[in-house]
Order: structure tokens, then sequence, then C-alpha cells
């Protein structure tokens, strides 16, 4: 399966032999989306709107954007302004399929890698659904004071409608700038909705009107007991590091380029289950991204998760801020209850 998922990567780049066998089956492809968007335009499938802005984060393009940090810093930068700020997400990976709430406590089989890091992180009300929309009336009825909504992922979620969006994408760009399978786009781009959206470039050069987030570790890592230790006092230390993300290569690099050598690496699929991962006692200290640690300290308390710390360009967020408070009910945009 990871040698089919190599291939097809590799051949959205550009439409070569492949991309173009498979570029009938994206047609099809293309008329189902179509359909479906006209199904819920027309009303014959219906759309919820929550009595709160919903700003959704999401992206285009099949695999891992690094969506997840650029909800979390705009949740944390809406915060600071003083607003009450709820997570949805469908929480995927869980072995659950109702709506429930994330708690620091909760197990990440029960509701996502990602929900649960944004609700340890962020430390805002976060709730779970495949419907997006009972999880929002959800965490609303629970959290009557919350002002708006951040949904991570969801820009294909029809179901719930969202008032602004944050469109992620890599290096990659569009790709070839084809449907699935023979591109890796889940719709046609530029979207066609009346939502105000940006463009978000967390790695690669950003174009005319796209936006490009910082991403930088922390210059610390912390365990499960709460201990902290900075990345620099394991200089000319074996330490190990393990990522089961999206892009695995891309923590390791990050890492060495902090001057740190790794003496064994592990890259796992996005969203594994880390219970039965192996740890080489003699490799040195485990290191990991915030989103295994959520995992893996359930049997390896003593590995070390260092943080990756995701800033937005200020104009990014004065628009966001801008177009918001045209949405909340007082001048100052903050809502009352």
């Amino acid at each position: 399966m990871s040698r089919l998922r190599h291939v097809l990567t590799h051949a959205w780049l550009s439409r070569g032999p492949l991309a173009c066998m498979l570029w009938p089956i994206s047609l099809l492809y293309g008329v189902l989306v179509w359909f479906r968007q006209r199904l819920y335009q027309h009303g014959l499938l219906q759309s919820a709107r929550l009595n709160v802005p919903v700003i959704v984060v999401g992206n285009v393009l099949v695999g891992g954007v690094g969506k997840t940090p650029v909800a979390m810093a705009l949740v944390q930068h809406l915060t600071q302004r003083g607003l009450k700020v709820g997570v949805i997400s469908r929480g995927y990976g869980r072995h659950t399929h109702d709506v429930r709430a994330v708690h620091a406590d909760s197990q990440a089989h029960e509701v996502g890698d990602e929900p649960l890091l944004i609700a340890r992180t962020c430390t805002v009300p976060v709730w779970v659904g495949s419907d997006r929309a009972a999880a929002g009336r959800a965490l609303l009825a629970q959290h009557p004071e919350v002002q708006v909504i951040v949904c991570d992922d969801g820009l294909q979620h029809l179901a719930l409608i969202h008032d602004l969006a944050l469109c992620v994408f890599d290096e990659r760009g569009v790709g070839n700038g084809w449907l699935l399978p023979a591109g890796p786009l889940r719709e046609p781009w530029p979207r066609r909705h009346a939502a105000p959206t940006w463009v978000i470039k967390t790695s690669g050069i950003a174009a005319s009107g796209e936006f490009a987030a910082d991403r930088q570790l922390a210059p610390i890592a912390r365990r499960a007991d709460g201990s902290t230790r900075e990345l620099h006092t394991w200089f000319n230390q074996p330490v190990q590091a393990l990522a089961g993300i999206a892009k695995p290569e891309v923590f390791f690099d990050m890492l060495r380029a902090q001057g740190l050598q790794l003496s064994r690496t592990q890259a796992l699929a996005d969203h594994a289950d880390l219970d039965q991962v192996h740890i080489d006692a003699d490799a040195g200290d485990v290191l990991c991204t915030e989103k295994d640690a959520v995992k893996l300290w359930r049997t390896h308390p003593q590995a070390w998760a260092v943080p990756l710390v995701t800033q937005l360009p200020a104009d990014l967020l004065t628009a966001i801020d801008q177009a918001l408070d045209a949405k909340l009910s007082s001048p100052h945009g903050l809502q009352t209850h």
C-alpha cells in the first residue's frame, strides 16, 4: 500500500503517462463532486448553520499539509484576542463513531490524535463527530459562552456551512492540477464558494495572494510528567526520533538542523497506532512530535515531545479579524450570550 501511495504521489506532480491513464476516471470523479455540490446548493441535501461563526481550516490536496498546526495557531490567536473559541473535528483515526467531547485525559483511539493534541495544547472546548454540525451543536450546548468555532478539516464537509475558510497547501501547490485519482485534488481549484478563503503555504514559496506560515521547532522538549529539557543539551549525544505524521522526514531534518545526531529514526504512517511501537533503549532518548506524544506517552511516558511552533503572518491575521468581526454580533467583535 505504501508503495502504491508513493507511486501515485510522484505521478500527481506532473501530467505523465500514469496520470493520463487515470484521467478518464478523474472526469467521472469530477462529475460526482459537481453533482454532490448541486444537491446541497438546491437543498436536496441539507446544510446546517450554527449560531456562531465557523472558520474551517482544511485542504484540497490528498495527504497531510500541516493543517492542524495552522488551526492551532489560529485558535491561539483568537483566544489571545479575548474571544471564546471552540473546536470541532471529525476525529480521524478514532475507533468510536459518536459525537463526544475531547478532554485532556481522553485516549487518542477514542477521539483522534489531532483533536486530543488541540485540547491539550489550546485548552479550549473540543468536540468530535463525523457530523460536524452535530458536534458543533453539542459543543455550544455545553459551552454557550463560545463565540466562534474553528473546524479542523472539513472544506469538503458541505453539511456544515462555514463563514470563513483557510485552505492549506504545502510545496506541491496543486500538483498537476487534476482531480483524483489522476491528480491530488479532492475538488476543483480554485474553489467556487462564497465564503472568504485564504491560502496558507506551510512549505515552499508562497505565490501572490498566498500567505506563508512560519514553522519552527521549539527550543525545548517536554515529557509526559510536564518536565522540559532544552534541545541543545542533546548535542553530541545519541538520540532517536520517531514520527507518525504525513512527512516524517521533515521532522527528522528539522531535528538535524538543530544540531542533533539521530542514531535511529522510525518513519511511521500518519495517525499510526503507537501502542506496539518498538523503542531501542540503547539508541538514546526518544524524540517525537506532539501529535505522536499523545499516543506514545501511554506506553512510553519517558519520550520527549518537541513542539512545532507555527506562526501566521500578521497581515493574514488582520484580514481574518476584520472578516470575523463583521460576522460577530457586537461592534467590537465580542459576542454576548
